[in-house]
């Protein structure tokens, strides 16, 4: 598959979009060969609309070889996006507070039982965040526990659960934003642990994903000061040092959302992407407007022109994405 790309195909693989209405984002990824599309609230509004809505974005990149990831961030309980109609998911505290690994398993076949339905093929869950610090507001119910063996036990059976359907589970948010105050989506949270403390506690429950075969792992925008001044997802000594090389992940990583303010507010949308990238991350996601998509796109062809990315290194990254697309039977 890969002989057969050019070099614009295999960038848009690497870039996952999201927009406000669909006709906005059609013709990109028509012409830009998106590798994938992002679903929140605002782009579902039931059952049969949404369904139109996955199939509308599919077919509109059925002239294109390789087919879309269709995401939703999917946890359960306040990070809910589906309609009302499918009922309602509980909160991962919720399902850890039970300690059942039965019960944790079945909550994510239900989840993915119903993406499936509507269209979808990947989840951005489960959150293998712990909840170690009380005044943490953004993440408090969404992770499993607050403890390393609760959300490893509880949180891994859910990804389980969503993969046994057929619906890709992502493990997030690495390297973990459980001991933050800030707030990603508002600054650039800090995390002031040595990487000795990190792999005593929070990088366990991605330690345990790793060794059940995770499929593919969000990067955060957190910064670890005992490591280096960057945001970890445009880190090279976070993305590929630690989570490649130490940790041993080959699966897809791909980074949280470049248009929140942990990033705006230091860089450029064009200048994040190529730092990813050359980190070692996979896919980069812009899911708020879908001309920032195209920016991020356009950045790495420009990048890759002048040499600052090299075809290597978007080969293995796009080798990745393919595979991963291919284990699935991903089809538009």
């Amino acid at each position: 598959m890969m002989g057969q790309m050019d070099i614009d195909e295999k960038l848009g693989q690497m870039i996952m979009g999201g927009y406000d209405n669909i006709d906005k984002i059609q013709p990109i990824i028509r012409e830009n060969k998106l590798g994938g599309v992002i679903l929140f609230t605002k782009n579902i509004r039931s059952v049969s609309q949404t369904i139109k809505e996955t199939q509308g974005l599919k077919e509109s990149n059925l002239k294109n070889k390789i087919p879309l990831y269709i995401s939703i961030d999917q946890e359960g309980g306040r990070v809910s996006r589906l309609p009302s109609e499918v009922g309602t998911f509980e909160s991962a505290l919720s399902i850890g507070k039970r300690d059942d690994p039965t019960y944790a398993f079945n909550s994510g076949v239900k989840t993915a039982k119903t993406l499936k339905k509507l269209g979808f093929n990947l989840d951005f869950a489960p959150v293998l965040d712990i909840a170690s610090n009380p005044e943490n507001t953004v993440i408090a119910d969404r992770a499993f526990g607050t403890t390393p063996d609760r959300v490893s036990k509880i949180g891994n059976q859910v990804l389980k659960g969503l993969r046994s359907e057929s619906i890709i589970p992502t493990a997030k948010h690495f390297p973990g934003h459980g001991d933050t105050k800030m707030d990603s989506h508002v600054g650039l949270p800090v995390v002031n642990k040595s990487i000795a403390e990190l792999k005593s506690f929070e990088f366990k429950p991605f330690i345990e994903a790793i060794k059940n075969e995770a499929e593919m792992i969000m990067i955060a925008h957190i910064k670890l000061s005992k490591v280096e001044d960057l945001p970890s997802s445009l880190s090279y000594k976070v993305v590929t040092g630690i989570l490649r090389q130490q940790l041993g992940f080959k699966g897809v990583i791909i980074t949280d959302d470049m248009t929140m303010s942990a990033i705006t507010q230091n860089y450029t949308i064009s200048d994040a992407t190529i730092k990813a990238v050359n980190a070692g991350c996979d896919i980069v996601l812009v899911a708020q407007g879908p001309q920032n998509s195209v920016l991020a796109l356009n950045s790495l062809k420009s990048a890759y022109q002048k040499g600052k990315i090299t075809e290597q290194r978007i080969d293995e990254s796009v080798y990745r994405i393919l595979s991963l697309k291919k284990q699935y039977e991903l089809m538009d």
